[in-house]
């Protein structure tokens, strides 16, 4: 392996350690947002069961 090729693949290894963290936080909060606007959605149906005392 040449030089060049050496430098080729630690630039390509440098962005990808960079920027898939970065992805799987992404892809993780999105994931975890869906969950809570389902619990959310939930717990808003059982609240309009509790009666009213005014």
């Amino acid at each position: 392996m040449s030089l060049i090729d050496g430098i080729l693949v630690t630039l390509l290894n440098t962005v990808a350690c960079l920027t898939l963290p970065k992805l799987l936080a992404i892809l993780s909060a999105k994931s975890q947002n869906s969950v809570k606007l389902s619990s959310a959605a939930t717990s808003e149906v059982s609240n309009s069961e509790i009666p009213s005392f005014s």
